[in-house]
């Protein structure tokens, strides 16, 4: 009989890989869709062969009846509310749905399938350590948003219900992850669009915060591959799923305008360090600005980011394939492509 499998979060990036992933192993593949989820947020599961059911993480109702009434063999739980900036503007809706969502969904399990394998997406924000080095599983947890102790309260309820109930979970402790179904309000895609649409004349200028802070990047599509391979083992256990490098955002700026042809100029306010802005030329022709507004950064940020993966390469047999460099080509080849059309 084929493998059963529900995802929730299936309109995102991470869910919406993993579902293409299941359904090449012949798993017969469910998505929990808020109603409220508006019909572009589908365009990467349309033609999928799932199935979808109305539901939501902050409702235990509608999750008692989907897991009691289909009994999964794999839930994979990738809804969140997953923007950190926004999280300090809606903390209270984050942790309704990072964390009393995961309550939600590991009481259900526990109560009407507690044989089915379930995989929690943390995050790499719980480990905001103040010294610049590869981090692994062993190391303590710092928070800095409300982001991340939300996810940090859903990590620790995920070991309580594996060591109290016998749950078989599993923890992605993912580091960023970006691809071209990128949400548009990421640092990330924002670059990439804004940067074209500068080279096409379509806009002058775009706002960044703080372009020094460094994370460890990679590419989703390699990530949701180490989700599912947590969930093929024996034992349930917390991995982190990371690249083993950190770049800040300025590289990526950087490294976008190289492959876009762009060259870039910083101005600085005297006797700052931080720029102001950056000039952005075509064949030496100025196009556009990029502002670098204080107002942009959050009340408080993680400078640095980098993770060591070698015990998800020792365990799962996994490892990274797509790179920073190779990831912008990835992204910029497919905005361009959009524009094309």
């Amino acid at each position: 009989m084929k493998k059963t499998a529900f995802l929730t979060g299936i309109t995102g990036q991470d869910a919406s890989y993993l579902a293409e992933l299941l359904l090449s192993k012949d798993y017969d593949v469910h998505g929990l869709i808020r109603r409220s989820s508006s019909m572009c947020n589908r365009k990467w599961i349309d033609g999928l062969d799932i199935t979808l059911h109305y539901g939501d993480l902050t409702d235990s109702h509608s999750l008692d009846y989907l897991i009691g009434d289909i009994q999964f063999d794999e839930i994979y739980n990738l809804g969140s509310m997953s923007h950190v900036g926004i999280s300090f503007e809606l903390p209270v809706y984050t942790f309704q749905v990072n964390t009393i969502g995961v309550l939600n969904l590991l009481e259900s399990c526990r109560k009407f399938n507690n044989q089915a394998r379930i995989y929690q997406a943390s995050t790499s924000e719980m480990l905001a350590l103040p010294i610049h080095k590869s981090v692994n599983e062993e190391e303590s947890f710092i928070v800095h948003s409300p982001y991340a102790c939300s996810k940090l309260a859903a990590h620790e309820l995920c070991k309580i219900y594996r060591e109290a109930y016998g749950l078989h979970v599993s923890c992605g402790i993912l580091f960023n992850h970006e691809s071209e179904r990128r949400g548009d309000n990421f640092v990330t895609q924002k670059i990439v669009k804004n940067l074209i649409r500068m080279k096409r004349g379509l806009i002058q200028s775009f706002e960044l915060g703080n372009i020094d802070a460094k994370r460890d990047w990679g590419y989703a599509k390699d990530y949701v591959e180490a989700m599912w391979l947590m969930l093929q083992q024996e034992k349930p256990d917390d991995y982190i799923i990371a690249t083993n490098e950190s770049h800040s955002v300025r590289e990526f700026l950087q490294e976008c305008c190289y492959q876009l042809e762009l060259t870039t100029k910083y101005i600085y306010e005297i006797d700052k360090t931080e720029p102001l802005t950056c000039i952005i030329s075509d064949k030496n022709k100025i196009i556009g600005h990029v502002i670098f507004n204080p107002n942009n950064k959050r009340p408080w940020d993680v400078q640095y980011l980098k993770g060591d993966y070698s015990k998800a390469k020792r365990i799962l047999g996994w490892e990274p394939i797509v790179r920073f460099k190779e990831l912008i080509r990835i992204m910029i080849e497919a905005e361009l492509e959009m524009h094309e059309k």
